[in-house]
């Protein structure tokens, strides 16, 4: 069994799903050109999806992440496996507008019938309020730790 149920009149088709996803839902060929981009990540980002599709996935990325999200992307892509699977990871992107965004990501590695990868998919929310709120929080209790002191 793999998860997936006959297709009948009840079930939605997958593209529906993909495309009404609460979450940003961003998926990237072996290349790193953006295939997917639904409208989460439209609201997430600020692109649409037309501004961004078949182009980099660096539109996203801060620049100085750009190398080392390349070299694992590659690393993936040719092993097969990712470290991050079946994990959030909390990272930075950036806005259309070129705001700093934190962002939780989960990733997984999309492969055909005969396990070739074809690509990654990228499923992700905007935490950046709670993780700013978070840093402010455990910024003012070393502060209070150093009051105590």
């Amino acid at each position: 069994m793999t998860g997936r149920q006959d297709e009948t009149a009840s079930s939605p088709p997958f593209d529906l799903l993909f495309e009404q996803s609460p979450d940003a839902c961003i998926f990237a060929d072996r290349n790193g050109a953006i295939r997917l981009w639904n409208a989460a990540a439209e609201r997430v980002f600020g692109y649409a999806a037309p501004e961004v599709l078949g182009g980099s996935l660096d539109v996203i990325i801060p620049e100085r992440f750009r190398a080392a999200h390349w070299r694992g992307f590659q690393q993936a892509i040719d092993s097969g496996s990712t470290k991050y699977a079946g994990r959030a990871l909390t990272t930075r992107a950036v806005h259309k507008d070129g705001r700093s965004l934190y962002v939780d990501m989960t990733f997984a590695l999309l492969k055909d019938r005969d396990g070739a990868v074809l690509g990654a998919l990228a499923v992700t929310r905007d935490c950046t309020e709670a993780y700013l709120a978070q840093k402010a929080l455990r910024e003012r209790i070393a502060q209070l730790e150093k009051q105590k002191t």
